[in-house]
């Protein structure tokens, strides 16, 4: 069978991507810190979910243990590996932004060199739509100029970018870096608007709607994201021999490309808003204010590479999407 190592497993994202490599027949190696920026309990459960597998097994450490990270690639030779840990959110980057330099640029050197050390087939590595900063010709495609970063996360989001195109370069290993547009749905972070919201409005509370509302996001359920990471597995870049074809990211000196992974339908936030009010069945208390530093009013993406790669787009509805993430959050919750 077929071995995936998942950094960050026991979060949102990684949670889901790992069920599905395990209902694809691939024995999964789960590592993640546990850290407590938010819920550890609710990491936990998903972890706990996973174990039940035969086939997953966890190794809780951090990816700034270089000897751990090491040791464990070359005992265990992935056959593919999904950088998926990091310290994520764009305000949180603003208060603490040491914690972005350990987990982001030297927790994903430490694994460019392991894998320098024990190459694997394909390393796939978590970027952001955030990347794409003040540019505001939309839709975003992976061949634009992204110079313009409005927060320290993105920033060390970029540099990742530029991290794995060297390494591509010089060692030869294959590297896709995917672009996530606002991922949302069952067993979120509960940092992020949709698990905010939902929470205040089933509690009465009042919402910060930022911007005055006059915000848009390329909304993506995750399921539809995890198809895409599972269809890009299998499409490893090569090191081009011709110039790479218009609208094809990949590098013309490495096996490196940049695929961006979104809904390609920019969503109003009061739209969004009235998404949950119905699936809540409540009305949403609406606190007006100004813009966060460090956000930036709109994203949205362009799928064309993806669709060329893969066949793949997503196809999940907004409301049918935030349906399912009121759902899981009632029954998780007892609400």
């Amino acid at each position: 069978m077929p071995k995936a190592l998942v950094t960050g497993a026991a979060g949102f994202i990684g949670y889901h991507l790992c069920q599905r490599l395990l209902a694809d027949g691939f024995d999964v190696i789960g590592f993640d810190a546990m850290t407590d920026y938010y819920d550890v309990q609710l990491k936990q459960r998903r972890q706990a979910n996973l174990l039940q597998s035969q086939r997953f097994r966890a190794v809780n450490d951090r990816l700034e243990n270089d000897t751990v990270l090491h040791d464990l690639i070359a005992l265990e030779k992935p056959d593919i590996i999904v950088h998926l840990a990091a310290q994520a959110g764009v305000r949180y980057s603003i208060d603490e932004p040491r914690s972005y330099v350990e987990s982001n640029l030297i927790g994903t050197f430490n694994l460019l060199e392991a894998v320098r050390a024990t190459p694997c087939t394909h390393l796939l590595m978590a970027s952001t739509s955030s990347v794409y900063g003040a540019n505001t010709d939309m839709p975003y495609a992976e061949t634009d100029k992204a110079d313009s970063q409005m927060s320290f996360y993105a920033a060390t989001k970029k540099a990742n970018e530029a991290m794995g195109h060297s390494y591509a370069h010089l060692y030869d290993t294959p590297i896709t870096m995917f672009r996530f547009f606002t991922v949302y749905g069952p067993w979120g972070r509960p940092d992020m608007a949709l698990f905010k919201f939902t929470r205040a409005i089933l509690n009465g509370d009042p919402i910060d709607v930022y911007n005055h509302g006059d915000m848009r996001r390329d909304f993506t359920y995750v399921s539809d994201l995890v198809a895409g990471i599972r269809l890009l597995i299998d499409a490893a870049p090569e090191r081009p021999k011709d110039a790479p074809s218009k609208g094809d990211s990949l590098s013309p000196v490495a096996p490196y490309r940049v695929v961006n992974i979104g809904n390609g339908e920019p969503t109003k936030l009061l739209d969004f808003i009235k998404a949950i009010e119905r699936a809540t069945g409540k009305t949403a208390v609406r606190n007006m204010m100004d813009m966060q530093p460090g956000d930036v009013p709109a994203t949205w993406a362009n799928g064309n590479l993806l669709r060329d790669l893969t066949g793949y787009a997503p196809q999940t509805s907004l409301q049918d999407g935030v349906d399912a993430f009121v759902a899981w959050y009632r029954d998780y919750y007892d609400v």
